[in-house]
């Protein structure tokens, strides 16, 4: 285990846009200066820009002013780790908002894993039939406006301060008549409501931040409510088991909707199960009424036969790697099958042709995302052992790497054993790091853990991210093939994040 010196020197180069923004992020958190060092070389072979979907940071020095100031009051409250089981303050302020969560029809969507990917692509199948969507999801990559989406683009930072401003009051009001104040969370899960309502769109898919019964996101009723794969997480608040998480999962299910179930653990899927029947809804299982007929690697990402609940749809191209997102794919179009009544009162299959146009288009960054060439740089969100598995596989199946370096930070609440033991054998090496908030693990308390399961010879500690990618790159070089070398950025979506931003894609 080695951990390389570090050059403190204060640097002469002359300034870049790029050095701004992150000066402003370290202003408003003084931890983000730990990402500052080495981004220019970082950023030199980065591979193209990120599409229109990406974040755009505001231009407008004032815009930008104005949403530093807006993170701050929200960084101000509870944050989302720190929660309180109880929808009271959310229907508090929905009421004095005057419902805004019912000016339109939503898909509800929980689960452990895949939930972002699943609502990603179901806004992209409603997006492409014409509809206007809204889409809220969490946590954010790497900024704060990617959670709330109008027409498949993060809100303008602009209309995400006014629509904070205009709610100020009534949560203020709300905050006056709770025993605690609204969260981080609850606040903009407001925001996304009242905007949506304000836009208006023509369907919301919103994603639950934890859990599904008490989350804040529950005031919503979704005509159609999606569990994505139930497995272990955030086991101290959600339950031991997936059957215990099911059951706080299945709270999303209301009287009378469509439920779309993925493939689930026997217990999660008796839960989820039990919950439909007692509120007469309809359910739609993968493996039984829908799901992945046949699917093959293909360049960019992989062809599908998809079964739905209207019929067979072949040939769809998706650009996501890993037999999971192929899962993914057809949970999505079950959901939006049944948001439209395909599969009920006889209506008929969705026009294949835009079906394939919609995939085609689909995307889902920093999942499995190439950020960089030569060698490969890529980026995936996994933090925890059923995510790390499926990234996993999908590295090995869709990347034909020789070698493969990993950078992993993780949170410290994790199961960060469980995480590494499912990388290992994918993995030549580890970098070992942390990202920049007070929930990651310190990087040696890592290393420990790490060499225990790879073993001291397979572990480097870098504490700075930034440091951290350069060693990796400089260890997948090593052997002078560059073109089955590849490094792997994981272990949280904040450190996945703070990648992104460091490699330039923004």
């Amino acid at each position: 285990m080695s951990e390389r010196p570090k050059n403190d020197e204060p640097s002469d180069r002359p300034t870049d846009p790029f050095d701004e923004i992150i000066a402003s992020e370290a202003d408003r958190d003084p931890d983000l200066a730990v990402i500052e060092a080495g981004s220019r070389t970082l950023r030199a072979q980065a591979a193209p820009e990120a599409g229109d979907d990406a974040p755009r940071r505001p231009q407008d020095p004032e815009v930008a002013a104005a949403l530093r100031e807006v993170e701050a009051e929200l960084a101000g409250r509870w944050p989302e780790t720190k929660l309180e089981p109880s929808l009271d303050r959310m229907t508090a302020l929905m009421d004095i908002l005057g419902e805004p969560q019912r000016a339109y029809p939503a898909i509800h969507i929980t689960g452990t894993n895949g939930k972002t990917s699943t609502a990603r692509m179901i806004e992209q199948l409603l997006r492409a039939f014409d509809l206007r969507t809204g889409r809220y999801t969490s946590p954010h990559v790497q900024m704060v406006t990617e959670r709330i989406s109008l027409d498949g683009a993060p809100i303008d930072p602009e209309r995400f301060v006014e629509t904070y401003r205009d709610i100020e009051p009534y949560v203020g009001m709300v905050d006056a008549s709770q025993p605690h104040r609204m969260s981080f969370f609850e606040v903009l899960t407001g925001m996304a409501y009242a905007a949506f309502a304000d836009a208006p769109v023509d369907v919301a898919v919103v994603e639950v931040g934890m859990g599904g019964g008490w989350d804040a996101t529950n005031v919503i009723d979704g005509q159609v409510a999606v569990v994505t794969p139930v497995a272990l997480d955030h086991t101290d608040r959600l339950g031991q088991t997936p059957g215990e998480i099911a059951v706080e999962k299945a709270g999303i299910i209301k009287e009378g909707a469509s439920v779309v179930l993925a493939q689930q653990p026997v217990d999660a899927a008796q839960a989820l199960l039990k919950h439909a029947v007692e509120v007469d809804a309809t359910v739609a299982r993968e493996g039984m009424e829908f799901g992945v007929l046949q699917r093959e690697v293909a360049v960019g990402g992989q062809l599908l036969t998809l079964r739905g609940l209207g019929g067979d749809y072949e040939d769809v191209f998706l650009p996501l790697h890993g037999e999971h997102q192929a899962h993914n794919a057809a949970v999505a179009l079950a959901a939006v099958e049944s948001f439209f009544g395909v599969g009920r009162d006889r209506s008929e299959a969705l026009d294949a042709d835009v079906v394939r146009r919609a995939f085609a288009s689909a995307s889902s960054p920093g999942r499995l995302e190439v950020v960089r060439r030569s060698p490969t740089v890529l980026l995936d969100a996994a933090h925890n052992p059923a995510g790390a598995r499926a990234a996993a596989a999908a590295v090995s199946e869709a990347f034909g790497f020789t070698r493969l370096v990993g950078v992993v930070g993780t949170s410290a609440d994790k199961d960060v054993r469980g995480l590494l033991e499912a990388f290992e054998p994918v993995l030549a090496e580890v970098v070992v790091t942390q990202n920049s908030t007070q929930r990651a693990m310190d990087a040696d308390e890592l290393a420990a853990l790490a060499v225990e399961v790879f073993g001291a010879d397979r572990v480097q500690v870098e504490p700075r991210l930034d440091d951290a990618i350069e060693a990796a790159v400089t260890l997948a070089e090593e052997e002078g093939e560059l073109a089955g070398a590849g490094v792997l950025v994981t272990g949280s979506v904040i450190t996945v994040g703070e990648a992104r931003l460091l490699l330039g894609k923004e």
